[in-house]
């Protein structure tokens, strides 16, 4: 059965303006946040998107009274009753989703006990949660590998650490601040991942009672309580899903504002759009991303943690790339495997090759390992109409690009899994202007 088919009538330039809500990267974890109060929390800014729906359902397995108004975009989240979910119900709840492995620490904290499913998600790349049960150990959680999943108990309750991670992982990083704010003493995590998506779950969590500091050397000091209340918080908006919007405006020769957009969570993209040659005007309410006429230009860059070029940017941004003229080169430091979705492009006449070395400034961690994470792009090449299989959610969005900015008509099939970090695309791309049809 096809999961999710759609027909795209290329070559027209998306115009109009569209809303961003809350970050996909945020708002489940301060969902999961809720866990560690005793009070209710209320949530702003919240998306609908499938990673919400998992969450929320989650939640509800584990006793928490979930309320959503998908207009107003507010959550309310009561956790006054936590008790254990049955094993199955997890299991099919979660999916292919791996939110379920931040459940952890807070259900530690509350009931003794957490159990995880098999994991899912994007395949870009190498994700072991071994590295989150490894952290979760080093708080005194005690691990059972069983058939259907995970099980971890706290027969001696959590306390504090010291953890140096060897990459400024977000997960890792996330994982962390929801098991340490209520451990016994002092947690100190080094080498952390600072995405305004993390400063902006330390301020959720901060809100509730927690004491974190975060240092300039990427270092952050937790002092567990014994005690959380519950928050009220309004999300970031989704710098991702924003910077996907205005590739799109760049692809195709269009023009997009994005209401809801804040500058200051893209200044690295910004810079990188005007290199290129794509215009922005940015507002008290959002930002205009356009095509100003004329040449786009090529350019070198590199994808990195925060303040980085992020890894999520580059693959909206290579669709417009093939567009611009000369030879650009993106080299991707921060997961191995996600080139996959450049043989779509090329089967639609862009002029992309991909090789194992590190082609920017500085060798990175894929060096010498077998892993095709440069990527050269010649341009500019025109984009003709083809069926094509979305493999990821951020490259599945790219391929929508390259769709809409391709002569010709085109057939994406998996869409349902932009709907995991997309809010409502499809009536987004309705009110651009793009002559889109869903088929299945």
């Amino acid at each position: 059965m096809v999961d999710g088919l759609l027909q795209v009538e290329g070559g027209r330039p998306l115009s109009g303006e569209i809303t961003v809500r809350g970050a996909k990267n945020l708002v489940p974890k301060a969902m999961v946040a809720a866990l560690l109060g005793t009070t209710p929390s209320v949530l702003g800014n919240v998306p609908l998107i499938r990673d919400v729906e998992v969450v929320s359902g989650l939640l509800t397995l584990h006793g928490v009274q979930v309320d959503y108004d998908q207009t107003a975009g507010i959550l309310h989240l009561d956790p006054s009753r936590v008790e254990a979910a049955h094993v199955a119900d997890i299991d099919a709840h979660a999916g292919s989703s791996r939110i379920p492995i931040l459940f952890c620490g807070p259900l530690l904290h509350r009931l003794g006990e957490a159990f995880i499913p098999d994991l899912g998600g994007c395949r870009i790349g190498d994700r072991p949660i071994d590295f989150h049960l490894d952290i979760l150990r080093s708080f005194g959680a005690v691990v059972d590998k069983l058939e259907a999943g995970i099980r971890l108990t706290a027969p001696e309750g959590l306390r504090g650490t010291v953890i140096e991670l060897p990459y400024p992982s977000v997960g890792a990083t996330e994982q962390t601040l929801l098991t340490a704010v209520r451990a016994d003493g002092r947690t100190e995590l080094r080498g952390a991942a600072v995405e305004p998506e993390i400063m902006d779950l330390v301020d959720v969590l901060q809100k509730m009672g927690a004491i974190i500091s975060v240092d300039t050397d990427r270092t952050i000091h937790i002092e567990g309580v014994e005690e959380l209340a519950g928050y009220r918080h309004t999300a970031l908006p989704d710098r991702i899903e924003t910077a996907s919007w205005a590739s799109a405006a760049l692809a195709t020769g269009g023009d997009v504002f994005v209401h809801g957009a804040h500058q200051s969570h893209m200044t690295t993209f910004l810079n990188i759009f005007r290199k290129v040659g794509g215009a922005f005007e940015v507002r008290d309410d959002g930002i205009r991303f356009y095509h100003p006429g004329g040449d786009l230009r090529s350019i070198v860059v590199e994808t990195n943690v925060h303040p980085g070029f992020m890894t999520d940017w580059q693959q909206p941004l290579v669709v417009a790339l093939t567009q611009a003229d000369g030879v650009s080169i993106v080299h991707e430091t921060v997961y191995e495997n996600r080139f996959g979705f450049t043989k779509a492009l090329c089967k639609m006449g862009a002029a992309i090759q991909v090789y194992r070395e590190c082609l920017g400034g500085t060798a990175c961690r894929f060096g010498q390992r077998n892993f095709y994470h440069s990527a050269v792009i010649s341009g500019p090449t025109p984009l003709r109409g083809a069926d094509i299989v979305v493999p990821d959610l951020r490259g599945g969005f790219s391929h929508l690009i390259a769709a809409l900015a391709a002569q010709g008509t085109s057939r994406v099939e998996g869409i349902n899994l932009i709907d995991r970090g997309y809010e409502q695309f499809m009536s987004k791309l309705g009110s651009l202007d793009a002559k889109v049809t869903r088929l299945a």
